[in-house]
This record gives structure tokens, sequence and C-alpha cells, in this order.
């Protein structure tokens, strides 16, 4: 099954659902960074969630920034993202090993860690980017984003996240985002409540190979869900290039770059997002402290 992102209304489109196979994107960031068990499990959550947000930011313009700072050895998180989505990130401590949960489950609660925050930065066009912050409420990432939602946004959301991992990688990853619209009825709303409690997990409907629409079926009771938008695909992706990195380079200043160009001769610049090494010779080096002068 492909990855990708489909939106959809039920009950008389009172309810909004967002539903996402994220396996290929989770998977490509395992290798990328050469992740542990627990911090693909955690990570490819995190992931996916920022490509769900993504989906409803409405030009290719805006950009949205989502931070994971705990008290966990992984320490912290950060992912970006487009409205295509284009989702890329980097994890502090990508190689941490943790014992199984008392579920005996990987433990990604104990991993990211319980006292915290998430951090959550949209670039949408305005003057000012819009922040909001909201503390981590157990570390498993979809109950801390619920969270978010209400104190941050003002919205009542169900949050699903889940990253199936064998020996071989991700197995299945996805997730969803439920909210309701303003006529929604108590009756509705504790519908799509009851149907998401006999649901089960995310990535064992995925990895059951239910599709996202029979998955939006299950998660609100609701066999006339209406698709609004499908086609989406998340990919993870890292826009770097060598000019970002000259560019990045130069704002060290030109005492720093001179210094470099008689002590080292060179540099070498490491991507935090897909670990793609930038080579610049001596000359280059030059070249950049003559746009320096120039500016």
């Amino acid at each position: 099954m492909s990855d990708q992102i489909i939106k959809f209304l039920a009950h008389n489109q009172k309810i909004s659902v967002i539903c996402a196979n994220t396996t290929k994107l989770a998977e490509k960031a395992r290798k990328t960074h050469d992740l542990s068990p627990v911090v693909t499990a955690a990570f490819g959550r995190m992931l996916t969630i920022t490509a769900i947000m993504g989906t409803e930011m409405k030009s290719t313009k805006d950009k949205l920034t989502v931070q994971i700072k705990g008290n966990g050895p992984i320490e912290m998180m950060v992912a970006t993202t487009n409205n295509f989505p284009k989702v890329k990130g980097y994890v502090a401590n990508p190689q941490i090993d943790m014992p199984l949960n008392e579920f005996g489950k990987l433990d990604v609660g104990g991993a990211v860690g319980y006292e915290g925050y998430i951090n959550v930065i949209k670039d949408i066009g305005l003057k000012d980017p819009y922040i909001g912050i909201s503390p981590l409420t157990s570390g498993e990432i979809a109950d801390d984003f619920a969270n978010y939602f209400v104190n941050s946004e003002q919205r009542n959301s169900a949050v699903a996240l889940g990253v199936l991992v064998d020996k071989n990688g991700v197995k299945s990853a996805g997730g969803y985002l439920i909210n309701p619209m303003p006529d929604a009825t108590e009756e509705e709303i504790s519908q799509v409540e009851q149907a998401i409690f006999q649901a089960g997990a995310i990535s064992k409907m995925l990895d059951s190979q239910l599709s996202l629409q029979e998955i939006a079926q299950k998660i609100t009771g609701d066999e006339n869900v209406e698709i609004i938008e499908e086609n989406i695909i998340p990919v993870y992706q890292c826009d770097c290039s060598k000019e970002h990195m000259a560019d990045g380079l130069a704002t060290i200043g030109k005492e720093e770059l001179q210094d470099m160009i008689e002590t080292e001769g060179q540099a070498e610049l490491v991507c935090h997002f897909c670990n793609e090494k930038y080579q610049f010779s001596k000359q280059e080096l030059e070249n950049l402290v003559k746009k320096i002068d120039k500016n």
C-alpha cells in the first residue's frame, strides 16, 4: 500500500477526518538517520502528525515546524513540512535503546520523556509566525498533540499515531486526526468516541491492509464517509543544496572563514535533515570571503 493522506467528512459533514499512511516515509527517515527501533517509533509518529498538519495549510509557501523537547534520552526531535507535504526532520539522539514498557511494547513515552513541551511554528505569510507551545502529557506523542490542539488551537481533537517496527524496519506507520464541526451533536461525538475505542490501533489496521477509507469508516462508525480530498502523497524529502549550505557558511562571518582557510584549507558541512555531506575547497571558501566583502 502506498503512502497517502485522505481527507473525509463523516456524519453528514459534521465530523472532519484526516487519515494518513506514512509507512514509506517513516522507513526512509529510519534509514536516513539510522534510527533505533524505539526512536523510529517516536520519530515516525512525529513525522506523521507533522505531515497531517501540513495538509491543513493553504499555500505552497507556508511552512510548519514542530519541535518536541522532552526529559527522556531522545532529548529533542524536529520536523518541518510545507503543505505538499514534503517532510524532513532530525533527532538529537537517534540510537538510544530502551527496555520494553509494561505492556511489552516499545517505550516511546520513556524515550521522549514525560516532561517537556511541544513547540509548533506556522509561517503562513503573516507579519509574524504563529507560535504554539503545549506541555508534554505522556511522551506518547498522540496524546500530547491532542492536548496541544485543545490548549493552543482551541479545538477538541482525537489523534492516533502508530509505527509498527520489526527486525526489517517499519512494517506500517500512519495516523489520523478527527475534529468535530461546531454543529456536531453530543450523540455524534459519542458515536465517534465509541467507534475509536472499538477500532483499535492505527498501525494494526494498516498492517491488516485496511484502506484509509475503511479506517475512516471504522473510527467514525459511519459507513458513508465522504472523501473531500485525496491523492495527497506525503514524502520524506530534504531540500538542502550546496547553495543553501554556502549561504549558511557565510553567516559565520569573514574572520571565522579566514581562520578556516588558514587552519583547515577546506570545510565539510553535513545536513541535519538528510546527512548529505557538502565539501568546500579553499578556493570556494575564499570566494565566499570575497562575496562578503562585496556586500
